[in-house]
C-alpha cells in the first residue's frame, strides 16, 4: 500500500489539472461573453457571464481543497482561449468542453476514491453536476440555433446583458472604499 503522502499527492495533481481546466474555462466564456454583448446577444451574453461565474467557484473550490491537503494551487490555465468565434460556433463548442469536463471530473472523482478522499471525491461529484446544467444549457441553446436559425437569433438580437448581480467585490460594495 501506499504512503498517506503519495496518495495525497495524486489528488491534489487531479485537484490542480481540474483547477487548471476551470482557468480556461473562465477565459474562454468570459471571452464568448464581450463577443455576444458586441453582437448584441445580450440574454446569451449575460447567461455565458454567470457560466464564467460559476467556473470561477469551482476554481477557488478545487484551490481550497488542494491548500487543506497541504498543496499549491496552479495559477496558469489548460489550453487557449479560442477567441472570434461566431454565435453559431460557440455552443456546440461549450456543449463539447463541458461534456469533456465532465468526462474528466468522472475519472478525477475515481483517483480520489482509489487514494482514499472522500471529501475531494464528493467535491468532484458536486462540481460534476453543475457542469451537466452549464451541458445542457449549452447543448439546447445550439439545438434552438440549429432548428430555428435566424428566428432564433433575432429573437435574442437587443436584448439587455446585465446579469441583475450587484456590484461587489473588495473596492466595490463592501465599504472599502476611502
Amino acid at each position: 500500500m501506499e504512503s498517506k503522502e503519495k496518495r495525497r499527492e495524486k489528488v491534489i495533481d487531479v485537484l490542480n489539472k481540474a483547477r487548471a481546466m476551470e482557468l480556461l474555462a473562465i477565459h474562454q466564456y468570459m471571452n464568448q461573453h464581450y463577443n455576444l454583448d458586441d453582437l448584441d446577444y445580450g440574454e446569451l451574453a449575460a447567461k455565458m457571464k454567470l457560466i464564467a461565474i460559476d467556473e470561477m467557484r469551482h476554481a477557488e473550490m478545487f484551490a481550497e481543497r488542494i491548500k487543506e491537503l497541504g498543496g499549491e494551487p496552479v495559477t496558469v490555465y489548460d489550453g487557449q482561449v479560442v477567441k472570434g468565434q461566431n454565435v453559431r460556433e460557440i455552443f456546440p463548442f461549450d456543449a463539447n468542453l463541458e461534456d469533456e469536463t465532465i468526462d474528466i471530473y468522472n475519472q478525477f472523482r475515481l483517483v480520489c476514491q482509489e487514494n482514499g478522499d472522500a471529501v475531494s471525491m464528493k467535491l468532484f461529484e458536486d462540481i460534476i453536476n453543475e457542469e451537466q446544467i452549464h451541458y445542457n444549457y449549452f447543448d439546447n441553446v445550439d439545438a434552438h440555433i440549429k432548428k430555428l436559425g435566424d428566428t432564433y437569433l433575432a429573437k435574442i438580437a437587443g436584448t439587455p446583458s446585465e446579469t441583475g448581480l450587484p456590484p461587489r467585490g473588495f473596492a466595490v460594495g463592501t465599504g472599502a472604499q476611502a
